[in-house]
């Protein structure tokens, strides 16, 4: 049976951007290792870059970064000096681990100009043996991606196993991933072996056990339940999950299981120690204030 239906809320990473933001939830913090996943966009945009949609350089420590894009595309810079242009079907994971800082920025205008950007953005939590692993980004195409088709169904494997299916991503704990899409009337069951599992609705709407749920919702179920969901139009979803890593703290962009770690990146970043992209390294995200927030309440995410 469903454990509990998590509705995707607006969030506001910039001026430009805003997003249904999905985890964390208050009533479920993680789904397997998964403690973060924002939808952003679709945004169709000018034909010239909006430099207020631009995520400026900021930083993250003790998780790993996955952005994946429907459509169109985004620049990422990173403190390794790695550039990389982001294109739909790829996978791109950043494992912050000790420290890393990075910028995603919209600016090439032919791929800008009458398209419509969209994408999801993930952070799996590290386990505690890696959490001060030393930073890496991995740039993954679609051709080393899986792929499966069958009636009414496409699906394509982002990293973990599922469904006999397994890639060369690289992960550091038990997980699965999946971009999958239904034809309308297609049944559709999650894949078995893992302890957490959760189907996020991009697009379109679903049918489980006779309630029908759509697009910026999680349905997230029990262990040992196996659901069988029946698509109800053209439907995009996500599948995630995987095995849980035990209590995660998280502020602002920082996930550790312990809470001096994080006091100790804010500290890191406020005073210079954690380095800036050596290609874009004349602007930042600065540490935000929290005092008017509630106790326990943490300021918003970048989107990476």
């Amino acid at each position: 049976m469903l454990d509990i239906v998590i509705e995707a809320r607006k969030a506001s990473i910039g001026p430009g951007m805003d997003v249904r933001r999905i985890l964390p939830f208050r009533l479920r913090r993680m789904v397997g290792p998964f403690i973060f996943m924002d939808h952003a966009g679709p945004v169709d945009l000018q034909p010239q870059p909006s430099t207020s949609m631009d995520v400026l350089p900021h930083p993250h420590i003790g998780l790993s970064t996955v952005s994946y894009l429907f459509g169109g595309q985004v620049t990422h810079r990173d403190s390794l000096g790695v550039q990389q242009v982001i294109r739909p079907g790829e996978v791109n994971w950043m494992t912050a681990g000790s420290g890393i800082a990075h910028s995603e920025r919209f600016e090439d205008t032919a791929a800008l100009a009458g398209g419509t950007m969209e994408m999801i953005q993930t952070w799996v939590a590290l386990p505690e043996k890696d959490e001060e692993a030393a930073p890496a980004f991995d740039n993954y195409k679609p051709e080393q991606l899986p792929t499966f088709t069958d009636t009414g169904v496409w699906m394509r494997l982002i990293a973990g196993e599922a469904f006999g299916l397994k890639n060369q991503v690289k992960t550091h704990s038990p997980m699965f991933y999946l971009h999958v899409v239904l034809d309308k009337g297609t049944r559709f069951g999650l894949p078995s072996g893992h302890t957490e599992r959760g189907i996020y609705i991009a697009k379109g709407s679903v049918e489980a056990s006779g309630r029908t749920y759509a697009a910026g919702q999680m349905l997230v179920f029990n262990k040992g339940i196996d659901p069988v969901i029946i698509a109800k139009e053209h439907t995009t979803l996500m599948l995630l999950g995987g095995e849980p890593l035990g209590e995660r703290f998280i502020w602002w962009n920082f996930v550790s299981s312990r809470k001096e770690r994080i006091e100790q990146a804010k500290a890191d970043w406020k005073e210079g120690r954690i380095l800036l992209p050596p290609t874009d390294n004349l602007e930042f995200t600065p540490l935000p204030e929290d005092r008017s927030r509630p106790a326990g309440s943490p300021p918003p995410q970048a989107l990476s």
